[in-house]
């Protein structure tokens, strides 16, 4: 059964679980605070705007983003797949991410792929579904997973702020690579999503304590 994070009630439900079963949590929680719920638009909506932030900083992420939707309504799958691509380039969108775009779009279009059905999947499941389409990577995936769908047990692996974030709170020697980050977020299945949430309050709260200027998506 897949665990929704559709609610702050939910998070919070979901965080105080995973303290009970993991010691090590309780005083990354009292550093951090309970996190607030992060929710983005669903659907296709949703998923551009995170591909149009891919390498960017926040603030060229939001500009662009916001020339994008602004210039289509609605913003559909069907606006972008018609979409001259000449246009789009003029809105500040790479070549590589309106490939992206339009593959998506196509892909939904065509009725191959639907995005809502991926939060009832399991997390693995529908992470394989979304990085094997053309400019969805493993980072692209995890975050439409948690913060589109609000799928309770999606692990962005390769998040550097979580990381690092992790090597600070359980005491590693070294920050994870995304291969060892499988392995500790184990026991927090199924509620990894929630543990995500846990480790982005965590790393906001010691690098604000240490005076440290931080730029993540969230």
């Amino acid at each position: 059964m897949t665990i929704h994070l559709d609610t702050q009630d939910d998070l919070e439900a979901a965080i105080m679980t995973l303290v009970k079963q993991d010691p090590r949590l309780r005083p990354v929680l009292k550093t951090a605070g309970m996190p607030p719920l992060r929710r983005r638009d669903p659907g296709f909506k949703g998923l551009a705007a995170i591909v149009c932030g891919q390498q960017l900083s926040v603030a060229s992420a939001a500009a662009i983003w916001t020339r994008v939707s602004d210039a289509y309504d609605p913003f559909d799958h069907t606006a972008i797949k018609r979409a001259r691509t000449d246009r789009l380039g003029r809105l500040g969108l790479s070549a590589a991410k309106i490939k992206t775009l339009k593959a998506l779009a196509k892909e939904l279009h065509d009725e191959r792929l639907n995005l809502d059905v991926l939060a009832n999947e399991d997390a693995d499941v529908a992470h394989a579904t979304l990085t094997a389409l053309h400019g969805i990577g493993p980072w692209t995936a995890d975050i439409y997973l948690l913060f589109c769908l609000g799928h309770g047990d999606a692990w962005p692996a390769g998040d550097l702020a979580v990381q690092e974030a992790m090597r600070i709170g359980l005491g590693l020697k070294a920050r994870p690579t995304p291969k060892q980050m499988a392995p500790l977020a184990e026991p927090w299945r199924p509620l990894r999503g929630a543990a995500a949430h846990l480790w982005w309050a965590y790393y906001h709260a010691v690098k604000k304590r240490e005076g440290v200027i931080i730029r993540t998506t969230l």
